[in-house]
């Protein structure tokens, strides 16, 4: 047998008797308590390095004591203190586990931890404490000392949580398994008796009977009253009298059995799950006598619900004695502090239902309340005085939400943080009135509260209000609009019927450099379970040789790829989709314009890509002058072999002259142009990989003509001065022109500059008339750079005026030369001819800033479009001006208001119109006008209307 010997410091203590077979000397001494007093060594070989040692060879049934001596290289310290007595028995275990584990509530954030300990207490020195909260699957540790006794506070705990603990033994041969867990309990404070009731109030009496209402306890102790008890007393009576055993469960009560002409008192106890608490305050001395009074009793059972910092709302019980005549309204007063008796007020008119919300508080201020019923003879008595109330909101307070579920049902939800399992949310309308069952549906969950309508209609429009039974200073109210119905039924349409959302402006059309075409469009990402139905003139189409399409679901992306488009691609394309319960479709009117460019831009990017597979033509054919009167024409060609060979044609006739010079530049030159020059000139370039060619069409329209005498005229020089004569003939005869150019300087200039700016052709050469001059008022030359700019036909010579003032008026003279003589012509520009020839440009001009700045549409609407019944239709239009554009939307030569079923939205330039669930008697003729003060235009749409299973309008644009 063994003892384990323990050596805190100088005081020894015996931890306990343990079975051991190893040996070791220690310098530790024992001595038998049954022999004479001798000590014995311990440890007889070596000092003992730690402060534990095995004492071998202890006799059972005897009692020991030990001592320590501390042993350094100076020797061997005095003993210790001797430990108490211990005898050699049976070894100790690991001790039970406890067990009743009880929490109990305390506060708001502690709990009281009760325990029973276990029957074999032996060895155990305290208790390890654990908890979790509901739900999280964590223990934490309470405490890091053993606890020694069975109850302890457990304290930073979460409000209005829900906790389980457990317990573990500590013993001195080791720990305890784990107690049970312990009832789940919510951290709140605990539950006490009621306050004390007040404000008893005389509500009727017959003579014998009284009725008599109170006020509820301002602390229901943490558990819903459950009823209240009753005494009363006479006047000359100092002991009360039980009025009734059994509680009432109304705050009014009816004393039978009374003396009319005598004087009672009552008094009122209440009492919850806990048990009774203090009786309130004797209520006055009641006469017993028959209420004759014309005007009514006294209205009774004041409370507040929604009390916020800047109002609260009154509810109150009309009075049980009406008076003569029935009740017509209530006068509300208030006053402020918690005493003060001067009242005002609430209302400059009575008040008919029986709550009212008081607005405009001052938030921190303290408030009491009192009402006063109506009736034909005037105002009754005032009821008693509320309780005073703080305008604050209470931290944490919610407020009624409305919505729309994900099932497409519009509801009302409220949360309530501080809400136990035993509060119940009560729903009502108007502070009363019942939710009827059968229009709405309540769940509760959590500390949440959600009353759905199962169909929202104009019946369940109101206030509805909410709070909680076991306290209902937690209360909610929300006012259910036509508006809100509104909203929301349409929002409640769209969840239930939800849209595929679009990315892409609707349907796009790509042409590839190699002609391809890509018709594509990009909506929201949808799920692996999308699914897509294409549609083309009626028909469901699919992936063929030549029509290829994609459905990429994560993208949104579809795609219908065409390599060769043809005559059997035009028409309709629709695509319709559908996720889950999410749908759309998106229609492509691919047909005349749209589908001709598209072709033509094919074909030509087709035919230019197939074309650059071999030579081609970098630069196409041109011309130019040169200095020399030479006209050269000229190209270039790329992607060239040695193989390449450039060819001239004139009208299908080879041109050997024609000149290429590797790697590209191909030239050929015209030393002086006649008519025989006008044709058509083809030059081909080609080889083994393919062939392009350019055209060049030289024609007698005078244009041509007149770049090769313009650049000829601007290499005018001094010795080119003289008299010029031109002469044409073929077969039918001769003609000639004659020009001179005079050495004046500034005659060249002038006819040089009219040509090279203005090109003025003179058709065929000869015929044409020659500007010689333009003079104004004393001979003045006319600036023909700034303000001017002359021209010319066969018939008529001209010079325009830009910006004219009354600088420019005077004497115009035109002298015209034709080889012989000068001929004159004069305009006097002044007086009413200058006046009108003003006033009509201005004009022109008020009429071009107009016609620039009127309001129009830009990007307009299809002729006819055609939608489902019971979707939603969206028309935009696009329109400038400047001033920005009024637009106005009709229908049937009406104007449509932004209300009900149409919702209009104006932004910069735009304007949507968006018709909510179309039904048949939406078909009509609908337009968009615009206008501002320079102009007005308007556009038309028919809409057309089909219903479910029919087909749309075959010239309709499908929506």
């Amino acid at each position: 047998m063994a003892v384990v010997l323990l050596v805190p410091l100088a005081r020894v203590k015996v931890l306990g008797v343990i079975r051991s077979q190893s040996r070791g000397g220690r310098i530790f001494q024992y001595q038998s308590l049954t022999g004479k007093e001798s000590w014995h060594l311990a440890s007889m070989d070596m000092t003992v390095l730690s402060t534990r040692f095995a004492a071998f060879d202890q006799r059972k049934g005897k009692s020991y004591t030990y001592r320590v001596r501390s042993v350094n290289k100076y020797g061997i310290s005095e003993p210790s203190l001797p430990s108490e007595p211990i005898s050699v028995g049976q070894p100790l275990g690991v001790p039970t586990l406890p067990h009743g584990v009880l929490p109990i509530r305390d506060t708001n954030s502690s709990v009281l931890l009760q325990w029973k300990e276990p029957k074999i207490t032996e060895g155990i020195v305290g208790y390890y404490l654990y908890c979790s909260e509901v739900g999280s699957g964590q223990w934490k540790t309470i405490n890091n000392k053993p606890i020694t006794k069975t109850r302890f506070t457990v304290d930073g705990l979460k409000t209005n949580k829900e906790y389980v603990f457990r317990v573990k033994s500590v013993g001195l041969a080791g720990n305890s398994i784990y107690s049970e867990e312990s009832p789940a309990v919510r951290v709140k404070s605990a539950i006490y008796v009621p306050s004390r009731p007040s404000a008893i109030t005389l509500l009727r009496c017959t003579g014998a009977e009284m009725l008599i209402g109170w006020r509820a306890p301002a602390n229901h102790g943490g558990d819903p009253v459950r009823g209240y008890f009753l005494d009363q007393r006479e006047k000359s009576q100092s002991s009360w009298r039980e009025i009734s055993i059994k509680p009432a469960k109304e705050r009014v009560y009816e004393v039978t059995g009374l003396q009319e002409g005598r004087f009672y008192q009552f008094r009122v106890f209440a009492a919850n799950i806990v048990g009774l608490g203090d009786a309130s305050e004797p209520s006055e001395l009641f006469l017993c006598e028959r209420w004759t009074m014309p005007e009514p009793g006294c209205p009774y059972d004041l409370e507040f619900r929604e009390v916020r910092r800047n109002s609260l709302v009154l509810l109150w019980a009309g009075p049980l004695y009406k008076g003569q005549s029935e009740v017509s309204g209530y006068v509300v007063e208030i006053s402020e502090g918690a005493e003060s008796e001067d009242w005002t007020l609430v209302t400059s008119e009575p008040v008919t239902e029986t709550h009212l919300k008081v607005s405009g508080l001052q938030a921190g201020q303290t408030y009491r309340l009192r009402v006063s019923a109506v009736n034909a003879a005037g105002v009754g008595m005032s009821s008693v005085a509320s309780e005073p109330v703080e305008a604050q909101t209470k931290a944490g307070t919610k407020e009624i939400e409305i919505g729309v579920d994900n099932d497409g049902f519009i509801f009302l939800s409220f949360e309530a943080p501080d809400s136990t399992d035993k509060d119940v949310f009560k729903w009502s309308k108007n502070y009363g009135k019942a939710i009827d069952a059968g229009r709405a549906r309540l769940e509760n969950k959590n500390n949440r509260s959600v009353l759905t309508f199962t169909d929202a209609s104009e019946q369940d429009l109101g206030l509805h209000t909410v709070e909680l039974s076991g306290n209902p200073d937690v209360s909610s109210s929300f006012t259910f609009t036509a508006e809100d119905l509104e909203r929301l039924t349409e929002l409640s349409w769209h969840v239930r019927n939800p849209l595929i959302a679009l990315k892409s402006e609707g349907w796009q059309v790509d042409v590839s450099e190699q002609g391809s075409v890509r018709l594509w469009l990009q909506t929201e990402a949808l799920s692996s379970a999308a699914v897509l139905r294409l549609i083309l003139n009626d028909r469901e189409i699919s992936s063929t040789p030549t029509r290829k399409i994609n459905f990429d679901k994560a993208q949104g992306l579809v795609e219908i790829l065409l390599d060769q488009i043809s005559r059997e691609d035009e028409g309709s394309y629709t695509a319709q989709l559908k996720d889950g319960r999410a749908k759309n479709q998106f229609t492509l009117v691919f047909v005349d314009k749209k589908f001709r460019d598209t072709l033509a831009k094919s074909e030509a990017n087709r035919h230019n890509w197939k074309r650059k597979s071999g030579p081609h033509f970098e630069e196409f054919l041109s011309w130019t002058v040169t200095s020399d009167c030479e006209m050269i024409m000229k190209c270039k060609v790329t992607n060239v072999s040695k193989d390449t060979r450039v060819k001239w044609f004139k009208d299908g006739v080879e041109l050997p002259q024609a000149v290429y010079e590797p790697p590209g530049v191909s030239s050929f030159t015209v030393p002086q142009v006649t008519r025989k020059e006008l044709g058509v000139y083809r030059a081909v370039v080609s080889d083994s990989r393919g062939e392009d060619e350019s055209v060049l069409e030289l024609i007698d329209d005078g244009e041509n003509m007149t770049h090769y005498y313009c650049h000829y005229m601007s290499n005018v020089t001094r010795k080119e001065l003289g008299v010029y004569r031109a002469v044409v003939s073929d077969s039918r005869g001769e003609d000639e022109s004659v020009l001179e150019l005079i050495d004046d300087g500034e005659e060249v200039k002038t006819l040089l500059e009219g040509c090279n700016t203005e090109r003025e052709g003179f058709g065929e050469l000869g015929r044409a008339p020659l500007t010689r001059g333009l003079r104004g008022e004393e001979d003045k030359r006319i600036d023909l750079e700034e303000r001017s700019k002359p021209g010319s036909s066969m018939q008529k010579v001209w010079i325009e005026i830009f910006g004219p003032t009354e600088n420019d008026k005077g004497k115009y003279t035109l002298e015209m030369f034709d080889g012989q003589e000068t001929h004159k012509r004069s305009l006097d520009l002044s007086g009413q001819a200058f006046a009108d020839a003003l006033l009509e440009h201005q004009r022109l001009k008020q009429v071009e800033f107009a016609e620039k700045n009127r309001a129009r549409v830009t990007k307009g609407l299809p002729d006819v479009v055609a939608i489902m019944e019971d979707k939603s239709l969206c028309l935009t239009c696009f329109a400038e001006g400047d001033p920005a554009p009024e637009m106005f939307w009709l229908k049937n030569d009406r104007e449509v208001a932004s209300t009900g079923q149409y919702n209009i939205k104006n932004e910069n330039k735009s304007s949507t119109l968006t018709i909510n669930h179309v039904t048949m008697e939406d078909s009509g003729n609908y337009s968009i006008f615009v206008r501002n003060k320079h102009g007005s235009q308007t556009v038309l749409v028919t809409v057309s209307v089909y219903k479910h299973g029919e087909k749309p309008r075959a010239d309709a644009v499908q929506m």
